[in-house]
């Protein structure tokens, strides 16, 4: 069938008398309307039997629609079609004929009463509500405005439409015209010719010509930039042809080489290896075949460019000097023993045998403990570049690999990009918060570290976009974390991990002394006579306003001085600011943390231990109590698994032995025991409280109230064996700021004694124990062991 178009609109007939029967026409791809004349082509023998018949009576026909499906040979057709009336009827010589039929009235099919030689079925004329609500002008109105604006913009759309739009007067006619020209799917046509209320046709048919409208308007701007763009490129042609022809006639050469030219001079020049070099020179030859204005051109020179400006073979000369190596780290970094004794160590390998292998070093520790400027250090050492990536948050593979040239934008990865920055092959590169590093479906960037720290595949990385082997073995890679168990485990087997721990009171008011306050009062523009801290003030603003391991907020604390003098002098108040123990917070203000809460007191059921903390060590109180109840017990103050199970080996060990403390076998029964931790908003874990519970619960057991002056720790045993803990610096400092003049340690951590300054050795009395017998007649004065 062809195209239908439209000849003209005939009169509303409303009042049309549909016959009962009429022969079936079912049409494909076509939704005949009321009121409007259709052109169809039959070839179908039936069907042109069909329209014979129907010429030859009444010329009456219903028009159905086929449903639309994948299956051909069975489908079905719409139940609501049209009745149409034959107009002209042109016969054609292979048998086909061509009419055009007018839609007078929309019908609903009842039954099919036969089915050959043609259908032949029973319809009924469909009730149209013609009523007209007050929006219905409105939308008839607005209809018109819209169709008439979408013949002027769409190329498919005939003037005759518009005539035909000019002579109708009706809604329903108007909805029927439209419907039967709108661009749109057959089943939404049949849902037009379905509704059977006039507003609710009306306003279906307003929401497709606005669709409709929407879409050419989008389609036109769409043709009207890409006509601009080709006439801009079609205007640049044609300039640089009258460009070339110009400098033609003023006998200036167009070199269309020139950058290749200067590529191959570049190329020559630089210190290649010799596999960048004969890429570079393979990638040459592609480039001066190509058209300089394609897209592949700019890819191919910065390809080019990127070859050139690695450092393959530039490296700096190591100036090995190990006692100013030592003035260095000594001036840059208070304490931290045993990191420079390993750096030094390092570099006196290198100047003995210059090819070695750097390790791979990795600073683990808390924040602000100067992992990242101990990296610094070690370059100024060495007097080599410091280059430094960050690779917290890091979850895509191809930022340490880089990506491949296939994609647009890409670019070699953080190691290559920070090598070309750094102009040499051998600098100090810091791997800054390895532990931080992520993945997840763009792959898992510590799989591509595995590569670069190792130092039997480095000397050949290959990054994805270069795809040219780089050395990366003479590079000193250094790496920083904050948890160690964090890093997975193959690439953790990689690094030789140095641990740095938080620094204690003392070494926090050297490092100030030394470091901090002389940097904040230069960058404050003050000079020393104007701003003064003394030793005390400084240990009053460690306690009172910082909770750290490192030095970070003590240098902020200290900036806060340094702004509130120089708002005092800016204010005509020249009195120099001495800082002192007493007046400290005339400064700095109300302490943010309570200094005063390890004041201790005699208690029976009441033990005092020493923890460790990520900002230093702390005298814990473990309080326990019993009343009667079911035997049971409560552990309480946000415990860890590892602190309850310490809680029960306690308990265990004291029920076992209790004959031999001279307690009764029974002495728990009918008892509930509930053992608490104060600050209970803070999470508590670990196996060191271990004898300080057990002394806690013996002191409640045996009525005896504990020493108020002792303090322990210690990890418990079933057997009643102390084990050794870690952390022993942090709480012995502790204890010293705390005025406890007695430690329980266990035995085996004698050797942690070393790491301890004299002057706070020098004020404890340390006791060394093996076993909780020992611990208890030390603890508990009168307990007695049978």
């Amino acid at each position: 069938m062809n195209k239908k178009t439209v000849e003209q609109v005939a009169e509303n007939s409303t009042d049309f008398v549909v016959p009962e029967v009429l022969p079936v026409l079912s049409l494909s791809e076509l939704v005949v309307f009321p009121n409007i004349i259709v052109p169809m082509a039959i070839s179908n023998e039936a069907m042109v039997r069909l329209i014979n018949d129907a010429l030859g009576g009444d010329k009456l026909i219903g028009c159905f629609t086929l449903k639309p499906t994948d299956d051909e040979s069975d489908r079905e057709i719409y139940k609501v079609g049209t009745c149409c009336q034959i107009i002209k009827m042109f016969r054609i010589p292979d048998g086909s004929v061509r009419l055009l039929v007018r839609g007078t009235s929309r019908i609903t099919l009842l039954e099919i009463m036969r089915e050959h030689p043609y259908p032949l079925a029973r319809v009924d004329k469909l009730q149209v509500d013609r009523r007209r609500p007050l929006n219905l002008e409105a939308m008839t109105r607005q209809v018109a405005e819209n169709f008439r604006h979408l013949i002027d913009i769409s190329p498919n759309l005939s003037e005759e439409i518009k005539i035909a739009l000019n002579n109708v007067n009706e809604p329903e006619a108007l909805a029927d015209l439209v419907s039967s020209n709108l661009n749109i799917e057959i089943a939404q046509k049949q849902e037009l010719l379905e509704s059977w209320r006039l507003d609710e046709r009306m306003r279906k048919v307003s929401v497709h010509v606005n669709r409709e409208v929407k879409l050419q308007e989008l389609s036109r701007k769409i043709q009207d930039q890409v006509e601009d763009e080709l006439d801009k490129s079609q205007k640049e042609y044609y300039l640089r042809e009258q460009l070339k022809a110009i400098r033609k006639e003023l006998g200036e050469a167009d070199d269309p080489y020139g950058d290749v030219h200067e590529l191959e001079e570049k190329i020559r020049n630089a210190p290649l290896s010799a596999e960048a070099h004969e890429v570079a020179m393979k990638e040459l030859g592609r480039l001066s075949k190509m058209n300089p204005a394609a897209a592949e051109y700019t890819v191919a020179r910065s390809y080019i460019d990127w070859i050139i400006a690695i450092p393959w073979e530039n490296s700096t000369e190591d100036v090995i000097d190990i006692p100013k190596a030592r003035d260095i780290l000594a001036e840059d970094h208070y304490g931290l023993k045993d990191v420079k004794q390993r750096i030094l160590e390092y570099l006196a390998v290198r100047k003995l045998r210059k090819e070695a292998r750097g390790p791979i070093l990795c600073f683990a520790g808390p924040p602000g403990v100067g992992k990242t400027s101990l990296g610094k250090s070690i370059a100024r050492a060495l007097g080599r570049e410091f280059v430094r990536v960050s690779l917290g948050g890091v979850r895509d593979e191809a930022e340490i690999r880089g990506h491949r040239r296939t994609y647009i934008g890409s670019m070699p990865g953080r190691i290559i990009q920070k090598l070309r920055s750094a102009g040499v092959n051998n600098p100090v590169f810091m791997l800054d918060e390895i532990d931080k590093m992520g993945n997840d479906f763009r792959g898992d960037p510590s799989s591509a570290m595995l590569e670069v720290l190792d130092p039997e595949q480095n000397c050949a990385f290959s990054d994805h976009y270069l795809e040219i082997d780089f050395d990366l073995s003479k590079v000193l890679f250094i790496c920083t974390a904050n948890q160690i168990h964090q890093i997975p485990h193959p690439l953790r087997d990689r690094m030789e991990v140095i641990s740095l721990s938080g620094y204690i009171d003392m070494e926090k008011i050297a490092i100030a002394k030394q470091h901090l306050i002389p940097r904040m009062i230069k960058e404050h523009g003050l000079s020393d006579e104007q701003l003064h801290f003394s030793d005390g003030a400084l240990s009053k603003i460690i306690r009172g306003y910082t909770r750290e391991a490192g030095v970070r907020n003590l240098e902020r604390m200290i900036a806060t001085a340094c702004r509130k003098t120089a708002m005092r002098i800016t204010e005509d108040d020249d009195r120099p600011v001495k800082m002192t123990g007493k007046n400290y917070q005339e400064i700095m203000g109300v302490p943010k943390f309570n200094m005063s809460k390890t004041t201790r007191a005699p208690g029976v059921g009441l033990a005092y231990g020493l923890a460790w903390t990520p900002v230093g060590g702390e005298v814990l109180a473990i309080e326990c109590s019993w009343m009667p109840g079911t035997e049971r017990v409560h552990l309480t103050g946000h415990l860890g698994e590892v602190m309850k199970e310490s809680a029960d080996i306690a308990l265990s060990y004291l029920r076992s032995n209790s004959t031999a403390w001279g307690l009764t076998s029974d002495f728990v029964n009918g008892k509930e025991i509930h053992l608490h931790v104060p600050e209970g908003a803070t999470p508590k874990d670990g196996p060191s409280a271990g004898i300080t519970m057990a002394a806690a619960l013996a002191s409640l057991f045996s009525g005896i109230p504990m020493r108020e002056d002792l303090a322990m720790t210690g990890e418990l045993t079933l057997q009643g064996r102390i084990l050794p803990v870690g952390g022993v610096r942090e709480k012995l400092v502790a204890a010293h700021r705390a005025n406890v003049k007695d430690i329980l340690l266990p035995k085996d951590n004698k050797q942690d004694l070393e790491e301890i300054p004299n002057n706070i050795k020098d004020k404890l009395r340390i006791h060394f124990v093996d076993n909780i017998g020992d611990a208890l007649k030390l603890a508990l004065p009168g307990i007695k062991k049978k």
